[in-house]
């Protein structure tokens, strides 16, 4: 019996191991819904900012910005259901598209990927409130800047709200 179609999942932010949400990857690995291939960063320059609550973005305006390293993970269908899910597919949060990265070291080779980027909606607003400074890296610093949502302020809108909140200009 063939193997399950899988998607190779590129990872800059929380799901990166040391990260907040990296527990997701790991229980989906435990279940053989997933694989970890390795440390991996994006052919072309990305924007990489951080948003509210810590929550890092890639803007989806490849060209400019710095080569983002992160993760690759090879995903079933059943596990993008989940990720999907945390990072809010259907909502408008984040859009899951077609990025290409390459494995640190070997510029040479490309791959073919899917990434979470930040929804198309907001997303050049946002790289606008931020300065149009970008990061080349989620690290352990940024990480302590991010807030898990069962930890934000009360009162805190849903996440899109918080993000037009974010990036509308003060008067």
């Amino acid at each position: 019996m063939a193997e399950a179609s899988r998607t190779l999942l590129f990872s800059y932010g929380t799901l990166k191991q040391g990260h907040q949400n990296h527990f997701l990857m790991q229980d989906l690995i435990r279940k053989k819904y997933a694989n970890f291939l390795g440390p991996y960063v994006t052919h072309q320059s990305h924007r990489l900012v951080i948003g509210p609550h810590g929550i890092p973005y890639l803007i989806n305006l490849p060209g400019c910005g710095r080569r983002v390293k992160g993760e690759l993970y090879s995903v079933s269908a059943q596990g993008l259901v989940r990720v999907d899910e945390l990072e809010g597919t259907s909502i408008g949060h984040y859009e899951r598209l077609p990025i290409q990265v390459c494995e640190e070291g070997k510029d040479s080779v490309l791959v073919a990927a899917q990434g979470y980027l930040a929804h198309r909606s907001f997303g050049e607003k946002l790289w606008e409130r931020k300065g149009t400074v970008g990061l080349a890296e989620f690290g352990d610093k940024e990480g302590k800047e991010y807030v898990r949502k069962e930890d934000r302020a009360p009162g805190s809108g849903s996440i899109l709200h918080d993000i037009a909140s974010f990036i509308t200009p003060d008067d």
